[in-house]
């Protein structure tokens, strides 16, 4: 697999397609909401693309700061996200099973924003950049599902820190 994931603890063990870890993923996926309105085969195909690795309790499996060419969804075990903020690393998220992380890096080439530390033995699907462009050649309309279903928690996700961050209209007095 060409991507940083392997490296980024030591520990991190290759478990190899997600193909083989098929049901479990489709549960985990099933509990988040990037994949819904996607067949059992749509997944299954989707699945052709994924490498699955366990990773250790209290591992940093993205760091802030650095470059990312792959995302991840949690399989099994549990996450936090964290963002350096005055010197002190604040938990933002609390990752459950069927969550993606890192989409942004993996879309846009740009520094991670956030880390994310695992706090309990887990299991992450891993989509590398070249992995998402082969299956945007090899099954456009699927690719291209999976990128809307991106871009759609991606809007979720600001629509959220946005409203975190800025009063809404009724405390400014609008009804």
């Amino acid at each position: 697999m060409n991507s940083l994931f392997a490296e980024s603890q030591p520990g991190v063990q290759s478990l190899g397609n997600i193909r083989d870890y098929v049901n479990e993923f489709i549960n985990a996926v099933h509990n988040g909401s990037l994949l819904d309105g996607f067949s059992r085969r749509e997944i299954l195909s989707l699945s052709e693309y994924l490498e699955c690795f366990g990773v250790p309790r209290c591992s940093t499996v993205l760091c802030e700061g650095d470059k990312g060419d792959f995302m991840t969804i949690l399989v099994t075990g549990g996450a936090v996200i964290t963002k350096a903020y005055d010197g002190i690393d604040k938990v933002v998220y609390v990752v459950k099973p069927g969550d993606i992380i890192g989409e942004f890096s993996m879309l846009d080439g740009q520094e991670r924003f956030a880390s994310c530390i695992t706090t309990l033995p887990s299991d992450f699907a891993v989509l590398t950049q070249d992995k998402f462009m082969a299956l945007m050649s090899d099954h456009p309309r699927l690719g291209n599902k999976v990128l809307l279903a991106l871009l759609h928690t991606a809007t979720g996700r600001l629509r959220c820190a946005t409203q975190e961050m800025v009063p809404g209209p009724a405390n400014f007095g609008f009804v």
